[in-house]
């Protein structure tokens, strides 16, 4: 570490300052000199000071480069050199882009968060707030009923005919399971020796095609449609139909390239992806397959358990909101036509509900349910979100809100766009990306609620763009997180109101006729229903 020199003369003239004072008895004169020395030697000490600060930063950005590349450089792959050695120098940002996901043992944001007191006093806020909610049910049914008891009539309907969804269910695992993977295996059985490989291809392709298209896209909306499930029990077949839609695609998508790039020598049979580690990825909480995983030493049985009980608890507090906030506000009492103020009105009731209910969503799924399932898999990686709260801007919120399905989206739609594009059309990739997801976010929606009302596809599709090019990373100020958090209340107050008029609507005003402007014209708009 160097140091900087003391200002030329400056002790000199102290020595000289002094004999002169000893002599003449400048009293005054010596002062001013002694301030003036005293700013000099600030001024030095402030060069000081700063010179130490930049050597102490350049020498920790060299130890956090040399710790991220070490950390880095056991999951990625060795390279043979050029020598025929193998050759441990990091990969460059394309080959890492070409190496897709890479996964670590890292835990979950909020387990790591939750043990800081400050934070976890949110978490009993919420628990209090629940226990709010359950007295106040009680109390109001004490007052207008006379009981002190419970009920759960809406819970109940909601998980109605869960002996339907429970067959329809092992149908579609079955199928998952048996299909995709014997279909790879008897095509890279085949591939190498078979003397049209685009022609044998193309017809293994369609076969799997046509029966993912029977099994996981007709039969589960003909299970929704024919049964009359509930609204729970849809959307826990819905949800698993493009969860394993995009189970085998991964499958197929990351393994059939490896098949087709290793050539087996003679002799030999061609390599395979094991049947354990596909029955293990159809359960790990992520959509990127890969052969391996790194894996946790034990399962921590009181993190299941306690994980579990956070599950449950979610589940009643949702029931709670809708009976305590929804159910009164938008329940018609007399006759409410179609207008701008009763909609403006409804809108700004809805915000709490749905901003509750879009926190509970996120804190019971993407913490509570894909850790559980995680911590009884030894699943090691947990990075299921990130700290999208904090979010300055829409690009980064969508990236940071639910990583297991940004990856998917990313590396086998925008990526994979890209790479077919040679990497020219980037806004398109992105806007296909939005598009379809606004569609199958749409799609859950509208057969989980067995109506088609498009309010998440037109937020998502038109407003999420356009916030997502005008909010962008650039954005960094701390106004623009206020701003986020004022369209994501708005937006859940939207999507509340609209989907809770348009469902007692469905109820009070059925379709008269079977046309098809009929079916996909909200009914909320001119039904004028009483109780």
């Amino acid at each position: 570490m160097t140091t900087t020199e003391p200002p030329n003369g400056l002790l000199h003239r102290n020595v000289k300052t002094r004999q002169s004072d000893e002599i003449t008895g400048h009293g005054e004169d010596h002062n001013i000199l002694q301030e003036e020395d005293l700013k000099r030697w600030q001024k030095h000490a402030q060069v000081v000071k700063g010179n130490v600060l930049k050597q102490v930063q350049d020498q920790l950005g060299d130890l956090l480069d040399k710790a991220l590349t070490d950390s880095i450089q056991p999951f990625g792959q060795i390279r043979p050199a050029a020598n025929g050695k193998p050759s441990k120098r990091p990969p460059s940002s394309s080959q890492r882009m070409d190496d897709g996901k890479m996964f670590m043992d890292r835990p979950s944001l909020l387990d790591e968060l939750f043990e800081i007191n400050h934070i976890r006093t949110i978490y009993h806020m919420f628990i209090a707030i629940l226990l709010i909610f359950c007295l106040s049910t009680l109390a109001v049914d004490f007052f207008d009923q006379g009981r002190l008891v419970l009920e759960f009539d809406l819970l109940f309907f909601a998980f109605g005919k869960l002996g339907t969804v429970t067959w329809a269910w092992t149908v579609m695992f079955v199928y998952t399971l048996l299909v995709p993977y014997f279909t790879l295996v008897f095509w890279g059985s085949l591939y190498h020796s078979f003397p049209s490989k685009l022609g044998l291809s193309l017809g293994a392709g369609l076969v799997l095609s046509a029966a993912q298209t029977c099994v996981l896209g007709i039969f589960p909306v003909y299970v929704a449609v024919h049964y009359e499930l509930p609204p729970a029990s849809r959307f826990i077949v819905i949800l698993e139909q493009i969860r394993f839609l995009m189970k085998s695609y991964s499958f197929m998508r990351e393994t059939a390239p490896v098949i087709m790039k290793n050539t087996p020598k003679q002799g030999e049979s061609p390599r395979s992806p094991t049947f354990s580690s596909y029955l293990y990825f159809l359960f790990c909480p992520t959509l990127i397959y890969r052969e391996s995983y790194p894996r946790n030493s034990h399962i921590r049985w009181k993190y299941v358990f306690t994980t579990l009980g956070m599950i449950f608890g979610c589940l009643f507090y949702g029931y709670f909101i809708l009976v305590r906030l929804c159910v009164p506000v938008f329940r018609p009492k007399s006759n409410q036509p179609f207008s701008k103020r009763t909609m403006v009105l409804a809108v700004f009731h809805a915000i709490l509900p749905g901003t509750m209910l879009l926190l509970l969503c996120f804190f019971a799924f993407l913490h509570c349910w894909l850790n559980l399932f995680g911590e009884l898999l030894r699943f090691a990686d947990r990075m299921f979100y990130k700290d999208w709260w904090n979010s300055t801007s829409f690009a980064n919120y969508y990236r940071t809100w639910n990583v297991v399905v940004h990856d998917w989206l990313y590396y086998y739609g925008y990526r994979d766009f890209l790479l077919l594009s040679k990497r020219k059309f980037r806004t398109a990739a992105m806007l296909s990306v939005f598009i379809v997801s606004a569609l199958v976010h749409e799609y859950a929606l509208g057969m989980g609620f067995g109506f088609f009302y498009p309010v998440m596809f037109c937020l998502f599709a038109c407003f999420g763009v356009v916030f997502n090019f005008t909010m962008n990373d650039k954005r960094q100020s701390p106004v623009f997180n206020v701003i986020m958090w004022m369209c994501l209340f708005l937006g859940q107050g939207v999507q509340v109101c609209l989907y809770c008029q348009e469902w007692y609507a469905q109820i009070h005003c059925p379709q008269a006729g079977k046309s098809f402007w009929e079916s996909v014209t909200p009914r909320s708009w001119s039904c004028n229903y009483q109780s």
